[in-house]
């Protein structure tokens, strides 16, 4: 984008980026929906850092200052540490799994309730967003014209 062709400065309480004016955005926050939706995030997320934070740590201490029990032998040449190293890629992907059912069944539908609230406001004097590319004179083919 050129100098000549940037877009001026945004209306007085427009969000730039078109999505809600601050006043709305206060609105939505404050509503019971909006409400319920960040403690059920928070009941999962908070528990869950807590969770793996203390079991990297443990991980971190026992391999600074338990080096014999961590040299331990399991099988083979396989010691603790190497078992505990690789849960902590198991544990991440866990987490990871554990937080997209958590989103997909509790906070997606608490979303949708909320998401009515966030549209219905207050109109706001932004631009409507225009899809990647629209308007940009690239020819990407997707446009039928008849021919």
């Amino acid at each position: 984008m050129t100098k000549d062709d940037s877009p001026g400065p945004a209306a007085p309480g427009a969000d730039p980026g078109g999505g809600l004016d601050s006043a709305a955005f206060i609105q939505m926050s404050e509503s019971a929906e909006f409400l319920r939706l960040k403690s059920t995030f928070r009941r999962f997320v908070f528990p869950m850092t807590a969770a793996f934070l203390v079991w990297y740590l443990l991980y971190v201490v026992l391999s600074a200052y338990a080096r014999g029990f961590m040299g331990t032998k399991v099988i083979g040449e396989i010691n603790v540490a190497l078992v505990f190293g690789l849960l902590q890629f198991v544990s991440t992907f866990l987490i990871a799994w554990a937080y997209e059912r958590h989103a997909r069944r509790k906070l997606e539908p608490l979303a949708a309730e909320v998401r009515p609230a966030a549209t219905s406001g207050p109109a706001s004097p932004a631009s409507p967003v225009t899809p990647a590319g629209a308007g940009d004179g690239v020819d990407d083919g997707t446009e039928e014209d008849g021919k």
